[in-house]
């Protein structure tokens, strides 16, 4: 009976920190997904209120973010992430409640690999944008205009920053998920 009891409590000392990694890993999980609202929110609030009217001798020049297609996508990729993060941070939250089966962590490896796909590209046209704003382009004749609508970019910097730090997160809870889901047994 000495015997039984003693392999008990092995048995659940063995599946102890089994269990304390998958919560921490989920904690984690949840925490990232937290963070990536956070950013992803901002992000967006900051590029849909950005816009600077000014003269340039004697013509006014209006900058708005939506008169830039890559900027309006740059936009609506961040307000997908945003919703999207809230949604996985529901699924991630009942996960956190439940028994974790490895196949859920597929799934959300690949929603997260979407996710920060998503936001890779957001990313990327906004940054192309921005460059040619900021630095022009001499070869086909397209002039700066950070020098005249400067706080119209700073906005714009801003928001591209926290949309990368973002897709930063998202890469993190993509490894968590795709290290999770080798768990799978087929």
């Amino acid at each position: 009976m000495e015997n039984f009891g003693a392999k008990n409590r092995q048995n659940q000392n063995l599946q102890n920190p089994a269990m304390k990694s998958d919560k921490c890993l989920l904690s984690t999980q949840i925490l990232l997904r937290i963070l990536a609202i956070a950013f992803t929110l901002a992000a967006t609030s900051i590029i849909l209120t950005s816009k600077q009217a000014v003269t340039v001798f004697g013509i006014e020049m209006d900058a708005r973010y939506s008169y830039s297609s890559a900027f309006k996508f740059f936009a609506i990729t961040n307000m997908v992430g945003c919703a999207f993060s809230v949604l996985s941070l529901i699924v991630a939250s009942v996960l956190a409640h439940k028994s974790s089966d490895p196949k859920n962590y597929f799934y959300m490896f690949i929603h997260d690999l979407i996710t920060m796909a998503l936001l890779l590209a957001g990313c990327a046209a906004a940054t192309a944008v921005g460059y040619v704003g900021k630095y022009g382009q001499t070869h086909s004749g397209w002039l700066p205009i950070c020098d005249h609508v400067d706080k119209f970019c700073r906005k714009v910097s801003h928001s591209i920053m926290l949309s990368y730090i973002a897709m930063i997160l998202y890469l993190c809870l993509t490894i968590i998920s795709a290290n999770q889901s080798r768990k799978i047994i087929v």
